[in-house]
């Protein structure tokens, strides 16, 4: 048979997930000759050799691809003359080109290296670095591309000899695992102890196996520490301690948002709180994120504290836990080498200050977390910071509220190629940003809140770091409307210094909107959206956040409300609760409540002369306000605690009653006939929402797309989810792109160049 030439580009995750030796396991199964390599663009095959054997490697190409690989483009060519290839070989990276191929996100240590950690006649024997081609960090240590250990945090580590053998030997499982290392030749841990408890310590580093069962030993005395992690420290201590989490919610300046768990396998899990089929598979999965489950708080064979997420409710000496706790299992080997010798879940936070990224350098956490009574750290640098993900189970599947480790960066393919380079900057809050070029729209790993110097200049340099990844200059900057917004000023300041360049503005409902359609890849405006959410400026120069948009167009919103005292509404929702009042009632009569806020009076001629008295159409503030005269919270001490908390009120309530409120809507506008008083509160908000998403939808017939930080609550989305089925609504709502502010960078892209798109 005659012998063909075929040149191969795969593009897609391909770099870091063992592919070149997966290619060349097969193409020497099947007696090929040619090459493989990495190149700027992807994984680049020549192949020479029979008709019948190129047919086969296509065919057994995708039976049984890398279990970390995702194929996005497969195009192959004929080429002549034959190069009459001696052998089949892996050859170095080729740099020709715009760079575009994608990063891989770091995953969950797989069981083939546990094996090795825990096999005695191993070099990977209690090796905490323990890694191969399967698992370990990736976007945490990369520098830029293409994925070569020279580019990236590893390049200080010099390969022993057998280390050297496993990643020149396109047969092992560690063939060009980038990180490889072991305890000859890689990163080294180390034990600091600062507690004067442990003077006999001396404060001085510690290298050695012990380290684990001593760190076991500190955490079970109650003491608060830091472990290093793929992208940053986790403040850790005893889940079962109410002492100690309390103190380190002293310590931490955080009263109530609730503390994540790292916990020893699944059935300790399972041992307080309930675990759905879909939820045990999330917390198993390689990419091992934080799920929200089920706390079984009266049943539970293993007692957490109830510190871990307390509920304290204004004038009350009643204090409860939430219904939900966050909870992870171990995924590096230093996690797993730790619980060896543990056997209470340990809270497992992001070592940070309030609202800023989380922490890499050791030198910044104990200068600012100096209460930290020991630090395990170890001196592989983290290149790119990155928090864990956080998720939940929303009927059935899965709902990604916090986008990072194990599934950023996020990749979404463009229906076509664009000829612009676009960065979108996000939101203020929940900050991501996503860059587009070609027919590749890339996700950011979250970032933080703006709110902070430090917060702000991670933004910056997650851009450097994007621009430097793929050679990337953007050709256009989309921003969100909201002068304020420091994304939004940063997106002036580079036009400023880039006069020949575009930027483009986008409201930040629409970009909610958008980003749905970007997710399932939904052309056209046939839809009838509705964006619930805290706050975001309108084209009205309103605060909007309780939009219905129609064929692309607001066509209803929620009756605004004046947020008496501007910013300081979002944070103390009495003030909500009070603007509410002060709309149907006297100030007469609303005194004649005996409600327990201050200042009424003085706050009722702020609302009345509307001196800083923004009005809103958000439904985030409605649940504010609603939390507020069910005396469930009158202030913030993090964002969506009023929403969390209704929910808990939903979810530990008993249901008497079967219909919400009554409402109108005038001229688009939607008013609900409130009874502020009423026993169910709560309760019949809840089925007003959903009695006015299926109105409309049946009014409207329309498919409906969901998006905006309101719908991250699981109990309305599911009791909305039911109707629709019920109706037979057709419906769209962002799983895999966060529903929350860290979507919108996705959205922005979508709705301001969509005419590249489609």
């Amino acid at each position: 048979m005659e012998i063909v030439r075929e040149f191969i580009l795969v593009k897609g995750i391909v770099q870091g997930v063992g592919f070149r030796p997966f290619v060349y396991k097969l193409a020497t199964k099947l007696n090929l000759k040619g090459y493989v390599k990495n190149s700027q663009i992807g994984v680049e095959i020549e192949l020479e050799g029979r008709e019948k054997e190129l047919e086969s490697f296509e065919k057994l190409f995708f039976e049984d691809l890398p279990p970390l690989a995702r194929v996005d483009k497969f195009s192959k060519k004929r080429l002549t003359p034959l190069c009459h290839y001696e052998r089949f070989e892996i050859v170095e990276s080729s740099r020709d080109g715009q760079k575009v191929a994608l990063i891989p996100p770091d995953i969950k240590v797989c069981s083939e290296c546990l094996r090795d950690i825990s096999t005695f006649n191993s070099r990977f024997h209690k090796y905490f670095a323990t890694n191969c081609t399967n698992c370990g960090p990736r976007y945490s240590i990369i520098q830029t591309v293409p994925y070569d250990r020279k580019n990236t945090s590893m390049k200080k580590f010099s390969m022993c000899s057998e280390c050297k053998d496993d990643y020149e030997n396109p047969l092992s499982r560690r063939y060009h695992a980038q990180p490889i290392s072991c305890k000859a030749c890689g990163p080294v841990i180390r034990l600091k102890i600062e507690n004067e408890e442990l003077k006999m310590q001396n404060g001085k580093s510690r290298v050695g196996d012990d380290i684990f069962k001593e760190v076991a030993k500190l955490i079970k005395r109650g003491k608060i520490g830091a472990i290093k992690g793929v992208g940053g420290f986790h403040i850790v201590c005893d889940a079962t301690d109410d002492s100690v989490v309390k103190r380190l919610r002293k310590l931490k300046h955080r009263p109530t948002k609730p503390f994540a768990l790292m916990c020893k396998d699944i059935e300790q899990i399972k041992s307080f709180a309930k675990v759905t089929k879909k939820e045990e598979e999330l917390l198993l999965s390689k990419e091992a994120p934080i799920v929200l489950l089920e706390w079984k708080i009266e049943n539970a064979k293993l007692r957490i504290s109830e510190q871990i997420a307390p509920v304290n409710f204004p004038f009350s000496t009643l204090h409860f836990p939430l219904h939900k706790i966050g909870c992870m299992l171990p995924y590096t080997p230093l996690h797993f080498l730790l619980f060896e010798h543990l056997d209470t879940p340990i809270v497992a936070t992001s070592a940070n200050l309030s609202g800023e990224p989380i922490i890499t350098d050791v030198k910044e956490l104990e200068e600012k977390l100096s209460f930290l009574e020991f630090v395990v750290d170890f001196n592989r640098d983290i290149v790119n910071a990155i928090d864990d993900s956080v998720v939940q189970v929303v009927d059935g599947d899965i709902q990604i509220l916090r986008l990072a480790r194990g599934y950023a960066p996020k990749v979404l393919k463009l229906p076509k190629k664009i000829d612009k380079n676009i960065l979108a900057v996000g939101a203020n809050q929940k900050s991501t940003i996503s860059i587009a070029f070609e027919d590749n729209l890339i996700l950011s790993p979250y970032i933080a809140d703006l709110d902070s110097i430090k917060s702000f200049s991670y933004f910056e340099k997650t851009i450097e770091t994007f621009k430097r990844f793929y050679d990337f200059f953007p050709d256009v900057v989309v921003c969100d409307k909201h002068p304020n917004y420091e994304s939004t000023k940063w997106a002036k300041k580079w036009k400023v210094k880039n006069e020949e360049y575009k930027i483009k503005e986008v409201q930040h409902h629409k970009a909610h909107l958008a980003s749905v359609k970007a997710e399932f890849g939904l052309s056209g405006d046939e839809y009838v959206g509705f964006i619930f959410d805290g706050t975001g400026l309108g084209n009205d120069n309103t605060l909007w956040g309780g939009e219905v948009f129609v064929d692309g167009k607001r066509k209803y919103y929620f009756k605004p409300i004046k947020l008496i005292g501007g910013e300081k509404a979002i944070k103390e929702p009495y003030r909500v609760a009070l603007s509410l009042l002060f709309e149907k009632y006297s100030l007469k009569e609303v005194l004649e409540f005996n409600l327990p806020y201050k200042n009424i009076p003085l706050l009722y001629q702020t609302w009345k002369k509307e001196l800083n008295t923004p009005k809103s159409s958000s439904v985030g503030r409605l649940f504010d306000g609603v939390a507020s005269l069910a005396r469930l919270c009158d202030f913030h001490s993090y964002e969506g605690e009023a929403g969390l908390l209704s929910e808990w009120k939903i979810e530990n309530g008993e249901w008497r009653i079967e219909e919400g409120f009554s409402y109108k809507i005038v001229d688009g506008v939607i008013e609900i006939e409130w009874d502020f008083f009423d026993e169910f509160l709560v309760q019949k908000f809840y089925l007003t929402l959903v009695s006015i998403l299926v109105d409309i939808a049946k009014k409207e017939q329309k498919t409906v797309l969901l998006s905006g930080g309101v719908f991250q609550n699981k109990t309305l989305l599911e009791m909305i989810i039911k109707e629709f089925k019920k109706e037979n609504i057709t419906y769209y709502y962002n799983k895999t792109i966060p529903i929350n502010d860290s979507g919108v960078s996705v959205g922005q892209v979508w709705e301001g160049f969509i005419e590249f798109l489609l």
